[in-house]
């Protein structure tokens, strides 16, 4: 059995007749109001998604729907400008579809962003959380017919987090609640999520992660908190507030993304 499913190879195919990669050196995942850190690579080739076949397009706020090859300090990198949700229709592999492309291209790591809400009370909006630990609020979020793996991103934790904290950059550690969404969660379900170990629910990332496993590809997956999620405070979500958030760390992020394309 294949370690990819059937339509990555035509996705890849048709990306090794566009650019010639020698040493792809990391992939990276934008989340919702990250894609700004675009802006970073050195002689950019942008293709639209919907220019590449078989690619699952992007429907969501945030998420431009762009595919990236340039460098980084002379470093060959790929970015995912734009992901994709279970909740747009998507099955979970093509959730990960930005994985397996990483993989198959011989990324040598992949950097995972996503904006998410904050459930541990300590948190503040625009902390950075590295991802430790993940729940699984669906447990159907990783594909069917896979060999059976552990999640094992645990280890890289503490030396994301000195690298950051070298940089004068302060970031946060926790367990991210996978939630299907596409709605809000609700107070009773944020204080359940609480009370099992969450300290920040989004509704991306873990199938990624679950395979990035699988696929044995060093990982780290980072969260903008953007906001606290609801009944944490008294405010209204919505997605202004992402935005904003992402805005006032855009810096950091960047900083923190490029010492990890060098360093991890």
């Amino acid at each position: 059995m294949s370690q990819f499913p059937a339509f990555i190879n035509a996705i890849v195919k048709d990306l090794t007749n566009r650019q010639t990669l020698e040493n792809l050196e990391a992939a990276i995942i934008l989340g919702s109001g990250l894609s700004s850190f675009a802006e970073q690579i050195e002689q950019p080739e942008i293709i639209p998604y919907a220019e590449i076949p078989q690619m699952p397009q992007t429907s969501v706020a945030g998420h431009e729907g762009n595919l990236i090859f340039g460098t980084i300090n002379g470093q060959e990198v790929i970015a995912f400008s734009g992901r994709f949700h279970h909740y747009e229709g998507f099955d979970f592999e093509e959730t990960a579809t930005p994985v397996y492309l990483a993989k198959a291209l011989g990324a040598q790591k992949l950097i995972i962003s996503n904006a998410a809400g904050a459930i541990n009370t300590s948190f503040s909006v625009g902390d950075l959380m590295v991802i430790e630990d993940v729940i699984r609020g669906n447990s159907l979020i990783t594909p069917t017919g896979k060999k059976r793996h552990r999640y094992r991103h645990h280890q890289w934790v503490p030396e994301v987090r000195d690298l950051a904290s070298q940089m004068g950059i302060t970031t946060q550690q926790g367990t991210y609640f996978f939630a299907k969404g596409p709605n809000y969660e609700t107070k009773a379900e944020i204080r359940a999520f609480r009370r099992m170990g969450g300290d920040a629910v989004g509704m991306s990332t873990a199938p990624e992660l679950f395979e990035a496993a699988r696929l044995e590809l060093k990982t780290t997956a980072i969260s903008l908190i953007s906001n606290m999620a609801a009944g944490v405070t008294k405010g209204k979500l919505n997605h202004e507030e992402v935005k904003a958030a992402a805005d006032s760390r855009k810096d950091d992020f960047a900083r923190l993304v490029k010492a990890l394309i060098a360093n991890f």
